[in-house]
């Protein structure tokens, strides 16, 4: 009670949430990690920060920073913690179009912010499903990726600088707006993907594109996933590198998709293995204005290189979007991918990457692995397959938690020796624990448990997430 009335002199007494009233942050997306903290602060600047810190950093509280609640990896379950909701601080404070940067704040919603960059003829590029309600600094700490990531990258690669809260209370200054600063340990990139564990990110500098002028949207059906990689290199030669999506969604998808959301509809009139969207985007007014019969160039390019590949028997079936509810459609079939796929249990999801040519390579050695696991288990998939980020998921027969990490394993075990990664884009949090130690390089584990006792020496930030205890 000391502390709670402790916050509530620093921060506001309304702001300090306890009992039944914290029950809209309790539980994340999932729904299978459900806190039970000891009360929920919502500070409304970086100064009210950094006083919730200084009196957790005094009083050895542990603090769980919450954002969208939108993960799938149990990175925002308190225990007996503080948890610190940042959904206050939702301020845009300035968008310079001139240098293509804005800076904000960390409980800015995604969409917030594309709607505040569309005013400029501007776009930040991070998108995914859940962009209607994720918080900028949840992206940040996840180090999010999304479906735009084959042109523009990650979250990473869209962030100049930082401000962040210190476990002791200390505010550390980056929001630098520069593209070039060499002066020592790139220490913004230290926190971005930490999941809080090392700091509160309390806002960013954000980089900033040109939006398309013109969009062409297609769905694709390809003979096999080979030739699909090969359709996306010969798109991105005619193109000059324009493509911002490519899509895989097999047929299991497909099918489960139109079954599972009203109104749903598949996208060809038969049934095909491998279904790709791909979304080209014109900056240049030479391929996004329309020519004099109405045709945009964009779209003109994407329909001859599929009616050329489809010549090649490349592609099998292809629907270019001719409205903007037509790319909508084809938008929403993708994006409708967590609420179709993460409804059914048992379920063993897995989120991994490899390089985009060993894709092909990943399930058909996962086809028959998990035969030999478990030959009555069924899968779906869904997969950005342009930068080789698969989203695998497993029903198995069993859900036994050893049955279940038998099969997680066999995954990690796959996506490995293909030189891949057992965690892409849906950060660590608690339910990669057991991967982290089993398959993170052990230097770099020692290294990770340094930085942190270093920058949280008293365990208070996020404990027990991303780094495995010793």
């Amino acid at each position: 009670m000391r502390l709670v009335e402790g916050l509530g002199t620093a921060i506001g007494h309304e702001y300090v949430l306890t009992g039944d009233a914290c029950a809209r942050y309790t539980t994340d997306w999932t729904k299978r990690y459900v806190s039970d903290p000891v009360a929920v602060v919502r500070p409304g600047s970086t100064e009210e920060v950094s006083k919730v810190m200084a009196l957790a950093h005094e009083t050895g509280t542990p603090v769980v920073p919450v954002s969208g609640n939108t993960g799938l990896s149990g990175g925002t379950y308190a225990s007996r913690s503080l948890m610190l909701s940042l959904d206050r601080m939702n301020r845009i404070r300035e968008i310079r179009a001139e240098a293509r940067i804005a800076l904000v704040e960390a409980g800015v919603i995604l969409s917030s912010l594309h709607d505040a960059c569309e005013e400029h003829d501007l776009v930040f590029p991070l998108t995914f499903g859940a962009r209607g309600s994720a918080l900028v600094g949840g992206a940040l700490s996840t180090n999010a990726g999304g479906s735009n990531v084959l042109r523009y990258g990650s979250t990473r690669g869209l962030c100049l600088g930082l401000e962040i809260v210190l476990a002791d209370g200390r505010v550390l200054d980056l929001m630098t707006e520069l593209h070039k600063d060499n002066t020592g340990y790139d220490l913004r990139d230290l926190f971005i993907g930490a999941e809080g564990t090392l700091g509160v990110i309390t806002g960013a500098v954000l980089r900033l594109f040109p939006k398309p002028k013109a969009y062409a949207t297609a769905m694709v059906a390809a003979a096999s996933l080979q030739d699909a990689l090969a359709l996306l290199d010969r798109l991105q030669a005619a193109s000059g590198g324009g493509v911002e999506a490519f899509e895989y969604m097999p047929r299991s998808y497909i099918e489960r998709h139109v079954t599972h959301i009203p109104g749903a509809r598949a996208p060809f009139e038969r049934q095909h293995d491998v279904n790709i969207m791909v979304e080209v985007g014109a900056i240049a007014p030479r391929d996004a204005l329309p020519d004099s019969d109405g045709s945009v160039p964009v779209v003109t390019s994407l329909e001859s290189e599929l009616a050329c590949a489809m010549d090649q028997g490349l592609v099998l079936d292809a629907v270019v979007a001719r409205t903007e509810a037509q790319r909508t459609e084809m938008w929403k079939r993708r994006e409708d991918a967590a609420e179709i796929i993460l409804g059914r249990l048992p379920m063993v999801d897995n989120d991994i990457a490899v390089p985009t040519d060993r894709v092909p390579d990943f399930f058909e050695e996962m086809e028959k692995e998990l035969a030999a696991i478990d030959s009555n288990a069924q899968t779906m998939a869904v997969a950005h397959l342009g930068d080789g980020n698969i989203h695998y998921v497993v029903f198995p027969t069993s859900g036994e938690p050893s049955d279940i990490d038998t099969i997680r394993e066999k995954v990690e075990s796959v996506a490995r020796s293909l030189r891949g990664s057992f965690s892409a884009e849906h950060g660590i949090g608690l339910a990669k624990l057991p991967s982290m130690r089993r398959r993170k390089n052990a230097v770099a584990i020692d290294v990770m448990r340094a930085v942190k006792s270093a920058l949280d020496p008293k365990g208070i930030l996020n404990p027990g997430k991303v780094v495995p205890q010793a």
